[in-house]
């Protein structure tokens, strides 16, 4: 159960070019694969992994083989995203650049071809976010980690209604002000 049947160097090997070799295949296909998932980039995701799950633990199924990987998986992961913390422009070419959806209330179906997204998979993350219709929104960014940033067009009723309420709140204060002087004078 714990005994190693490959050698540790192996098995850390193994999970660093699977970590490499995943990163950069996600990077060439896309955002789409982190951004929305429609039934097929599910069955696609999870057939990768279990495709890969060999290439990582090979002819080993035992515990510590199985941990082993794992932990250098996380490792590779970790040592990654630190070291492109530390090179902003090395992190910018490998993470991709946005790509506007929605702009100034009108959509771009040249970049929703480019991620390949249809308008109804648009409309349903719009949903997602509080929006009934692209007609309210401004801007749409699909951002190289896979999150939408939607721009509303409009104030939102909340954003509204706050700010009668203060404009209220300010009159009644000069009020209280003025009738304040009278009783002094």
């Amino acid at each position: 159960m714990f005994a190693l049947m490959l050698p540790i160097a192996e098995k850390v090997l193994r999970p660093v070019i699977v970590y490499l070799a995943l990163v950069v295949l996600l990077r060439i296909f896309g955002k789409r694969e982190l951004a929305q998932l429609n039934p097929f980039d599910l069955v696609v995701l999870l057939s990768l992994s279990n495709t890969v799950q060999n290439a990582i633990i090979g002819s080993d199924n035992s515990v510590s083989g199985g941990l082993i990987g794992a932990f250098t998986l996380l490792a590779a992961n970790y040592l990654v995203v630190r070291f492109l913390f530390k090179h902003r422009r090395l992190d910018q070419l490998v993470e991709g650049k946005s790509t506007t959806l929605i702009e100034r209330g009108k959509v771009l179906p040249k970049n929703l071809a480019k991620e390949l997204l249809s308008h109804s998979e648009l409309l349903t993350v719009l949903h997602r976010q509080g929006f009934d219709d692209v007609d309210e929104v401004d801007q749409c960014v699909l951002e190289p980690s896979g999150t939408f940033a939607v721009k509303r067009k409009v104030p939102a009723q909340e954003d509204v209604q706050y700010a009668e309420l203060i404009r209220r709140l300010e009159h009644i204060d000069m009020r209280l002000t003025a009738l304040a002087g009278e009783k002094s004078a």
